[in-house]
């Protein structure tokens, strides 16, 4: 079995914490590096130490010392922090698995670029439920595709930066696509005061943040006489983790690309 070597990026924050000891009960995977942001409480120290069990890695801030023995970044922290792990990466060969959110387009431009060079799994989420989900979304938005109004609506903890969420966003775009829509085109992201009649070609979206919710997310297709509610709730940051790791896994064939989870998980046509 293919032993794999993975570096966390973040891993002294909450999301980097948990990566690291799913990596720790994974049979085929071994902790190879960690990086934090210089500053951060948790430089020069061993990534597993939270654990109870040492791993030998300490917490890195320069990327070459971070990585120097890593075959694979697991990132999950901001994009300014991850555009440099994907230059760095794709100049040294190592692959990278992307839960990072809130990339402009000339963001997602520079990982496309990199992704000639190295193999790149990138995807908002990575729970295998969600990605289910938006499977499920696709078949609804094209049986569902007159009549109905579509508003998606989605909570998370108070700490999270960025609004919609990723998720939210690649939920929009699924079913913006199945439905022969362009989501830039069609998406309202607020409405206040006198807003007139809903227009039924957009597609809304409301935000929650509040509390330590981990992740809800619900589509809404309303119709005249009935209403249909896709929705995915996540309890844990867990199957973030175990999901990062199942992308890890498909990447190991892969010398360059550019993937996502329904390509992890084969639910693509």
């Amino acid at each position: 079995m293919t032993e794999l070597k993975i570096a966390i990026a973040g891993a002294s924050g909450r999301m980097g914490r948990i990566l690291i000891e799913a990596i720790d009960q994974a049979p085929d995977a071994v902790l190879a590096g960690a990086l934090d942001v210089a500053g951060a409480p948790g430089i020069g120290q061993d990534a597993a130490a939270f654990l109870g069990k040492p791993a030998g890695v300490a917490i890195a801030s320069e990327l070459a010392e971070g990585l120097a023995g890593a075959a694979y970044l697991i990132d999950f922290t901001r994009p300014e922090g991850t555009l440099k792990h994907v230059a760095y990466c794709a100049e040294h060969g190592i692959k990278m698995i992307i839960g990072t959110t809130g990339f402009d387009a000339a963001g997602k431009a520079a990982i496309a670029a990199a992704a000639e060079k190295t193999a790149i799994m990138m995807a908002p989420n990575m729970s295998v439920g969600v990605n289910v989900t938006l499977k499920l979304l696709e078949m609804a938005a094209r049986s569902l595709s007159e009549g109905y109004d579509i508003e998606i609506v989605e909570a998370h903890h108070r700490h999270k930066v960025d609004a919609p969420s990723g998720t939210a966003l690649q939920m929009g775009e699924v079913v913006a696509a199945a439905l022969g829509r362009d989501l830039q085109e069609c998406a309202v992201y607020g409405r206040e005061g006198v807003t007139g009649e809903r227009d039924p070609s957009t597609i809304g979206f409301a935000t929650i943040r509040g509390g330590d919710i981990v992740g809800d997310h619900t589509v809404l297709f309303a119709g005249i006489g009935e209403r249909i509610e896709i929705s995915h709730k996540s309890s844990s940051r867990a199957t973030y983790a175990q999901g990062a790791l199942r992308a890890a896994r498909f990447l190991a064939g892969k010398t360059s690309g550019l993937y996502d989870m329904q390509d992890v998980l084969a639910l693509k046509r």
